[in-house]
């Protein structure tokens, strides 16, 4: 484990620089959200296209792997839902709660510590990952809060859903790459060599960027924040190892890779959504901030516990 955390430190660190600096008003919040834009926009985007380009939808879409982490997810999305009804919450914000306790930061965090961690053979896995993440979790969450309100069609709830896929520069450039592998085209070494440069951005610009924003976060409404971190962090993971391990019987790699990036803390998306519908983004903010901090134990506890 202590060789894990060595090797994870660095990550967080970036982390806690974006923090300082942000906390200290050197970097402000429109500093901040340009950083964030430029990350989401070119040097995660240009990753995201070269690695989806540059493996086969064989290597990407495993079956197996993915009904596991569907199961996985799904049931602490379930599990967070059934908690939120209990406590008398409504629908759009039981479908935040349960947003926050299944979807975490594979995106931004995921993607870049993880290739490191568990070697270049862990892309495909993670970009199935964050697919499902993108196209699965976050339609649902749209189709859960806009359909639970008065004067929304199916129609227009659709067309929301289908709007915001498009939007999602990952999403495209996930599936602008799969496009550009099913052809057989090589990409010329000069455009490779200029999505690696760009690419390259992404890992320092979106940790620092975690940083920066978790500075604005505020820990309100502590104990939801708790339990919310706890699905996110202990639960997540421990489901879809379940689902891996003893349902569906998913190779021991790509398995580990699917435990661990479930380990990873709340995403920031989550914060974006939940101010973007007016629902419940203080003890979403607080449940970033919370699972962020735990994390840098956590993950690097279940991914030297996961590990072939």
């Amino acid at each position: 484990m202590i060789e894990v955390l060595l090797k994870t430190l660095p990550f967080f660190g970036l982390i806690g620089l974006g923090y300082g600096a942000a906390r200290s008003k050197f970097f402000d919040e429109v500093a901040t959200a340009h950083l964030t834009k430029f990350v989401f926009y070119f040097a995660l985007s240009a990753m995201l296209f070269r690695f989806s380009a540059n493996l086969s939808l064989s290597e990407i879409f495993e079956p197996r792997l993915a009904a596991a982490y569907l199961w996985g997810t799904g049931f602490v999305y379930g599990v967070v839902m059934f908690v939120a009804f209990w406590r008398g919450l409504d629908t759009p914000t039981a479908a935040i709660e349960a947003q926050v306790g299944a979807i975490g930061n594979t995106g931004f965090l995921g993607v870049p510590m993880l290739a490191l961690l568990l070697g270049q053979e862990a892309i495909g896995p993670i970009i199935l990952i964050l697919s499902i993440d993108l196209i699965v979790f976050s339609s649902l969450l749209v189709i859960l809060v806009t359909g639970s309100r008065e004067g929304r069609s199916k129609l227009a709830v659709l067309k929301t859903v289908g709007v915001g896929l498009l939007k999602n520069p990952m999403i495209v450039s996930i599936s602008l790459g799969l496009c550009v592998s099913a052809t057989g085209v090589q990409i010329p070494e000069v455009v490779n060599s200029f999505l690696t440069t760009l690419g390259n951005a992404a890992t320092p610009g979106a940790l620092f960027a975690i940083g920066a924003s978790l500075a604005s976060k505020s820990a309100e409404r502590i104990h939801v924040a708790a339990w919310l971190s706890f699905a996110k962090l202990i639960l997540h993971p421990l489901f879809v190892a379940c689902a891996a391990y003893m349902f569906f019987r998913v190779d021991p790699y790509p398995a580990s890779v699917a435990i661990s990036a479930a380990a990873l803390p709340v995403a920031g998306n989550v914060f974006i959504l939940a101010q973007h519908y007016g629902v419940a983004p203080q003890r979403v903010s607080a449940a970033i901030l919370v699972s962020t901090a735990v994390s840098i134990l956590t993950v690097s506890t279940i991914i030297s516990a996961v590990s072939v």
